[in-house]
């Protein structure tokens, strides 16, 4: 956020996975709530509000997150908007079709399928937690600023985008502290966070 102000940021777009794999997800949540930002949701503030609708191998992580957020909290980001729209762009967790099928780095056949209805120029996404802007079918502008807390793609530096009126989005990195962030998981989730933490610790998603 530091990083963000700087570079003039004013106002912010939350794009989900709020609590689930982070070691300090009540916390988290409390400092993005000091933003003034719109907040989409994630597949996964989705399954921690019905853990049966997740993997079985998150379900561990998903039952130390209830612990570690109170019930409130849990419904209140289950229960935020898939997309919104803004300015001519939609943002969305993964794409307008689903919130777990997502563009990829490079063309697919798949990414007509995947725009849905969406009929906007730009399409700002996450979920891979890869970093990358091309062209999609139509001309249309897809955008995957990375993620924060847990980059996928090599490079362990924090992702996102800055958007600025009638300009690019720039995709932007800043270096944290990984190692500290990823021993803090393993301290606070124990066994359930050991993916999470290996993932930090490589910014890989294979591991």
């Amino acid at each position: 956020m530091a990083d963000a102000r700087a570079a003039g940021a004013k106002r912010f777009l939350l794009g989900g996975d709020y609590g689930l794999f982070g070691a300090w997800p009540a916390e988290t949540v409390t400092r993005l709530r000091e933003l003034e930002a719109t907040w989409i949701r994630g597949n996964v503030d989705r399954w921690c509000a019905a853990p049966d609708d997740a993997p079985a191998e998150v379900r561990p992580a998903i039952a130390r997150c209830r612990e570690l957020l109170d019930p409130e909290t849990v419904s209140e980001l289950a229960a935020l908007p898939e997309q919104e729209v803004k300015d001519g762009t939609r943002y969305c967790h993964a794409s307008p079709l689903s919130d777990l099928r997502g563009f990829p780095p490079a063309a697919s056949e798949h990414d007509a399928e995947l725009l849905g209805e969406a009929g906007e120029s730009r399409i700002v996404f996450g979920h891979t937690h890869i970093q990358f802007a091309r062209s999609g079918p139509g001309g249309v502008e897809l955008v995957n600023p990375g993620s924060v807390g847990i980059p996928l793609d090599g490079d362990h530096r924090a992702a996102y985008a800055l958007a600025r009126d009638d300009e690019p989005i720039e995709l932007r990195r800043t270096a944290y502290d990984h190692p500290a962030s990823a021993a803090a998981v393993r301290e606070r989730l124990g066994e359930a966070g050991e993916l999470a933490a290996r993932r930090i610790e490589t910014a890989r998603f294979d591991v």
